[in-house]
């Protein structure tokens, strides 16, 4: 028999979260990500995606994974430093180090993955991390798991960073000092200061990090976020995913060789979490030579972007201040944004709404991420349809 307390709280907290608008439906997919889905028998032109270039369905990608899965196996078969490092394992390193202007790099099984290992692999309860407030979850797990003093300063507002750089630094009470920020914030898509903020940690000595899940692949020509404003050798961690531009699975850190090698011996989900599979691994490597070999499909991705946010800003839609192809529909209230993300799926567009405590109350919003792989039909498509709704629900 169940605990009855926990049989309590469950179903008290699932009650409270349908009834605030708050509880999320997982809706399984009956095809491929890609710029159209299937679900439950029905076609829906897809732009909840961060599947940014259409890789996740490449052909050159499966192709190499099918490959390097008959050579090498499904799985790794153990932790990277028992023997589950293959040599696809360093390749695909020496490749994203190519990628990203660094010495170094070392992959892991997941981006949050390399949060969670990297921050506490090198912070502890003698430092201090000044995070972004509007950081991802897990920067912010990774930050409490490292045990250092969380210092949170206000969205992008370097005279706050600056400020609370100068009291931790003064204070004396802090060994080491880190800033961490997304590269490209992947509610609003509005990316770093990192010109100033690389200058704040200049004067102040702080070990800079920047998470550039949304901006591998999509910035700078493709290379990121740090490689637009020219800062590969001015930024300590450079941390990616693997599963969003680049299509496959995985995360990294890129940085100096003395850093790589210190995380290889010290970042727990490294030490104690299988490695990537042989196939995921292959279909990577073969991502980052297509972009690093051209940018049709990153000049494609943000051709889409532009063309859809112009769409929906010219209907009357409140779009934030994105700079990237991250496209937010801020709705407000949380029961009114379910109902218009339900509203656009009876119509044939699927894009999931965002609500608290993803983003704060009030601030509910659909968030659009169009891709290379859109048609100028399809965004046209869904243009209308976002029209209709925001009309029937008296949005617009």
């Amino acid at each position: 028999m169940s605990s009855q307390t926990l049989d309590k709280f469950l179903h008290e907290g699932l009650e409270d979260l349908k009834s605030q608008g708050l509880y999320n439906v997982i809706d399984p997919l009956e095809s491929a990500n890609g710029p159209t889905i299937q679900i439950q028998g029905r076609q829906l032109i897809n732009l909840s995606s961060n599947n940014y270039l259409g890789l996740a369905t490449d052909e050159r990608l499966i192709h190499a994974c099918v490959e390097a899965t008959k050579f090498a196996g499904v799985g790794a078969g153990a932790v990277r430093t028992i023997n589950g490092t293959l040599a696809v394992h360093v390749e695909l390193e020496k490749k994203l180090a190519e990628f990203k202007h660094t010495e170094a790099a070392i992959a892991f099984q997941s981006g949050f993955n390399c949060n969670m290992g990297a921050i506490s692999a090198v912070m502890d309860a003698n430092d201090a991390i000044l995070s972004d407030e509007l950081n991802h979850a897990s920067i912010i797990d990774g930050c409490r798991l490292s045990r250092a003093k969380i210092i949170r300063y206000k969205h992008s507002d370097m005279d706050d960073l600056r400020k609370q750089a100068k009291e931790a630094r003064d204070s004396g009470k802090y060994q080491k000092l880190m800033v961490i920020t997304d590269g490209v914030f992947s509610m609003d898509g509005d990316v770093a200061k990192l010109p100033e903020i690389i200058a704040i940690a200049d004067e102040y000595d702080l070990i800079t990090y920047v998470d550039d899940a949304h901006g591998s692949g999509v910035m700078g020509g493709g290379a990121g976020t740090v490689a637009h404003f020219g800062l590969s050798d001015k930024v300590d961690f450079q941390i990616g995913t693997l599963s969003k531009a680049i299509g496959v699975v995985g995360g990294y850190v890129a940085g100096r060789q003395e850093l790589i090698d210190w995380l290889k011996v010290r970042a727990r989900p490294f030490l104690f979490s299988t490695s990537l599979t042989p196939g995921s691994a292959a279909a990577c490597i073969t991502a980052l030579d297509i972009l690093m070999s051209s940018t049709e499909l990153h000049d494609k991705l943000w051709a889409n972007a532009n063309y859809f946010k112009k769409g929906l800003k010219d209907l009357g839609f409140d779009i934030g201040h994105s700079e990237s192809p991250i496209t937010p529909c801020i709705i407000g209230e949380e029961v009114l944004t379910q109902e218009f993300s339900k509203r656009l799926y009876d119509n044939g567009v699927y894009a999931k709404s965002i609500v608290f405590p993803t983003v704060p109350r009030g601030t509910g919003r659909v968030r659009n991420m169009p891709t290379a792989a859109h048609t100028k039909e399809m965004l046209d498509s869904a243009l209308s349809i976002y029209e209709k709704v925001g009309k029937e629900l008296a949005i617009l």
